[in-house]
């Protein structure tokens, strides 16, 4: 973990209708660190992570990622900062079943402008990483269960190198075994490739195994 910041939240407000949902959050994750986000239902979490995920517009507030001030970004330009610099996991998968293990990973990249020759060697790449190189060419059907389906996820939401990773409960639909596979996997690219990541978890070792802990309550971080 180094000093710079790769995440900087400043007195973040959101609302829907009368319900305030956070209530001027500030937050800074600094390059390489993994950061858990823990509270209960309803506290803000999921709300805070699409807002840093440029994903949901915030009320007011301010937001850099990687050193750019996303808070004022028109819809194309932040598309395409979030494409190249966000990657996303969530609680299920989301592959299209259509597609190969390999395709699902290469997607970003293409979208980004990568040759499909760069895009394939990097996503076998990572796929080698995750462990599933001799599962590249099957379909997310034919892979088992949730473990290997959201180790292709992961794949893909790093394809592009991004500054950070958001993990929206991650394990939440995982078996113990592939759970604690899928944790280590954070820490792994922490580790190997500087990774910062910010994970949204109920999961007790999870969140205790990360580098810093946040917890929210009702839209404020305690």
């Amino acid at each position: 973990m180094n000093d710079t910041k790769m995440i900087k939240c400043e007195n973040i407000h959101k609302s829907y209708g009368t319900l305030e949902v956070l209530r001027g959050v500030s937050l800074e994750v600094s390059q390489g660190e993994v950061v858990s986000v823990v509270g209960p239902s309803g506290a803000g979490k999921t709300t805070l992570l699409q807002i840093m995920g440029t994903l949901s517009p915030m009320d007011s507030g301010r937001l850099e990622i990687d050193g750019v001030d996303v808070s004022s970004m028109g819809d194309d330009r932040l598309s395409d900062f979030r494409n190249r610099h966000i990657g996303f996991v969530f609680q299920f998968h989301h592959l299209l079943p259509e597609f190969t293990a390999l395709e699902n990973v290469m997607m970003p990249a293409l979208i980004g402008g990568a040759s499909r020759g760069e895009a394939e060697r990097h996503a076998l790449e990572l796929l080698r990483m995750m462990g599933l190189e001799a599962r590249a060419s099957h379909k997310p059907s034919a892979l088992s269960g949730g473990g290997q389906q959201q180790r292709v996820a992961i794949a893909r939401a790093i394809v592009n190198r991004p500054s950070i990773l958001l993990a929206d409960e991650p394990s939440g639909n995982l078996d113990s075994k592939n759970r604690e596979q899928v944790h280590a996997l954070f820490f792994r690219l922490r580790d190997e490739l500087g990774q910062t990541c910010v994970v949204v978890t109920h999961d007790d070792s999870l969140a205790s195994m990360a580098d810093r802990k946040i917890v929210m309550s009702d839209g404020m971080i305690l």
